[in-house]
């Protein structure tokens, strides 16, 4: 799902829509695989009849259920509420699902751009720190597990010296 065309400002366009990187759901996705296989074991091993049958089932499943939603559904979700959209006017942050935070940091504002891999595994995968440094009371913010992060920093220098970037940067989307 895109950034809606109708939030933004007349002659302003849409460069990049992103989203931190799919090694974000790595952790969730395992803790998934293992609740579920534990969880499965611990079920066939319990008591099929008598006393604490039904309790010991219910407890598995109400401890399964609060990791996966603790440790699963919940990283998923504030995955799919993270998004950065540069358009050829502003860097949009928005984060969260229920409690939603919104910054807006005009290009004519950022001082620099800068990008890190924090990881010999965000190395190989493309993905790191966009760190953007703004004049304002805010200074500093860094954007954790952006794809393709050397690109990214590349095409925001690019806006905010005035260029135009790469067509293909407008297609980009992750």
């Amino acid at each position: 799902m895109g950034y809606p065309q109708r939030l933004l400002a007349e002659g302003e366009r849409i460069d990049l829509q992103l989203r931190p990187h799919w090694k974000a759901l790595v952790a969730p996705v395992i803790t998934l695989i293992l609740t579920f296989g534990i969880g499965g074991f611990l079920v066939a091993i319990a008591p099929k009849h008598g006393t604490g049958a039904q309790a010991s089932w219910i407890a598995i499943g109400v401890v399964a259920l609060a990791l996966i939603f603790w440790f699963a559904l919940r990283p998923w979700i504030a995955w799919l509420n993270s998004n950065y959209v540069i358009t050829n006017r502003r860097l949009i942050i928005r984060l969260g699902w229920i409690h939603r935070v919104g910054r807006d940091i005009p290009l004519e504002k950022i001082n620099d751009v800068s990008f890190r891999h924090d990881s010999l595994l965000d190395r190989m995968l493309g993905c790191g720190t966009l760190v953007v440094e703004s004049a304002g009371e805010h200074g500093q913010v860094e954007l954790d597990d952006i794809p393709h992060v050397e690109e990214t920093q590349r095409e925001m220098a690019t806006l905010i010296s005035g260029g135009d970037p790469a067509p293909q940067a407008r297609q980009k989307q992750n």
